[in-house]
């Protein structure tokens, strides 16, 4: 009996230890940002310029701005997911400026050789501050302006949509929210309970009433498809969903594959074609 207790009492010290860890050390997991160095914009994508964005509380963040070919081209201001920098992101940049839209790559804070940390009230920040630029700075109307958002992006732009809509949505293999997903991977840990930054997506996409698109992969092995589906049932308008077969998260079919760039584009001409 004294050995079952010792042992019992051993493996609670053990679970409160890894328990702590998890605690403090939880945002080490959920953003994996390269900082860089990033490469001039102009070198990586054609008529792509570097801009930088303040934030309301005061950081400077390095972001690429590609124009459109007219004045009034439709424009995407592009969330990033929680790993790399804009850089990874050049393809899709590229694509859609070959399409006729402007667009907008940026990273968040501690990405990208960025000042800062990342946490969910920051990268709020950070997408507010890359709207702001694109319409005071980029000349891109509110009215003609898209967000597209990858992964852990998905949330950063459906929470700014709810308070300031855009003309559409787009997300990228959405998870309904971040606690959601980390339980797929942690189904042994508390995670609804430890979590910090929440990422409430399916309930916030519910409260944005503009045309929304969702894109997942039917392999994700990352964010389960269900998720997903479970973002596009609970979206307040929803266009379509785009199911690209056997796509895994970070597969490039899913970075800048023709079905993904021809959601883009379809639901910016929609939203914003006279």
């Amino acid at each position: 009996m004294r050995s079952v207790l010792r042992a019992a009492l051993i493996g609670a010290i053990v679970l409160v230890v890894v328990v702590g860890l998890l605690w403090t050390f939880q945002r080490r997991l959920v953003y994996l940002p390269d900082d860089g160095p990033v490469p001039a914009a102009a070198g990586i994508v054609p008529g792509g310029r570097d801009v930088e964005l303040t934030t309301a509380d005061g950081l400077t963040l390095g972001a690429w701005f590609v124009p459109g070919p007219t004045a009034d081209a439709p424009a995407v201001l592009v969330a990033n997911g929680n790993g790399g920098h804009r850089g990874v992101r050049a393809p899709l940049a590229r694509a859609l400026s070959s399409a006729g839209l402007a667009v907008l790559l940026f990273d968040y804070r501690g990405y990208g050789g960025n000042p800062g940390s990342p946490t969910e009230a920051g990268l709020a920040l950070d997408v507010r501050a890359a709207r702001d630029w694109l319409l005071a700075d980029g000349g891109v109307p509110a009215e003609r302006l898209l967000y597209y958002g990858e992964s852990l992006g998905a949330g950063v732009v459906t929470a700014l949509a709810v308070d300031h809509p855009p003309a559409g949505l787009v997300l990228r293999s959405p998870f309904v929210d971040l606690a959601a997903v980390g339980s797929e991977h942690y189904p042994f840990l508390p995670v609804r309970l430890l979590l910090r930054d929440r990422y409430p997506v399916a309930e916030q996409v519910a409260r944005v009433e503009v045309p929304t698109t969702v894109v997942l992969g039917t392999a994700d092995s990352i964010v389960p498809p269900e998720q997903s589906r479970a973002v596009a049932a609970a979206a307040g308008q929803l266009h379509r969903t785009v199911e690209v077969p056997g796509a895994d998260h970070n597969d490039a079919v899913l970075l800048d594959g023709d079905q993904l760039v021809a959601a883009v584009v379809e639901l910016a001409h929609l939203t914003t074609d006279p």
